[in-house]
């Protein structure tokens, strides 16, 4: 069983739409989460709060710097997420496709990689990186 992540993508027109109905959207929403609960596939769900209450910390300088709201030339913001476990990439996008959103939203099928599929970095190891060094260094700490 892979794990997917249904991730909602949303722009300030399918989002002001979505809140000029947002009882019947919230109740669509609770619908569409019961379906996957009743199909034994739902894993987490989760909705983001509104951009402009988040900020933004920027790393690309030699200090980061940290900004209120979203990046200001963004056309999509994600709004939030389903995990689902199924059995394969086309039953995550049939998923995909039931969920219910406005006209011109999009919703993201992206496979969630197992824990094998990312590098480790073993204890012994030398390390290559001053990453990889804090790495195993945190590792120390935590074990």
């Amino acid at each position: 069983m892979a794990k997917y992540m249904l991730i909602m993508r949303g722009t300030d027109e399918t989002n002001a739409a979505m809140m000029a109905s947002i009882d019947e959207a919230m109740a669509a929403t609770r619908r569409f989460i019961g379906e996957m609960v009743e199909a034994g596939v739902l894993i987490a769900a989760e909705g983001l709060d509104d951009p402009g209450q988040g900020v933004v910390v920027d790393i690309t300088g030699a200090a980061p710097v940290v900004t209120d709201g979203p990046y200001g030339e963004t056309k999509e913001l994600f709004g939030g997420y389903f995990l689902i476990g199924v059995a394969s990439k086309q039953e995550a996008v049939e998923w995909a496709k039931r969920v219910p959103a406005v006209p011109g939203a999009r919703i993201e099928v992206r496979r969630v990689a197992e824990s094998d599929e990312v590098p480790q970095i073993s204890p012994q190891a030398e390390p290559k990186s001053d990453a990889q060094a804090t790495l195993q260094s945190n590792a120390r700490v935590r074990s």
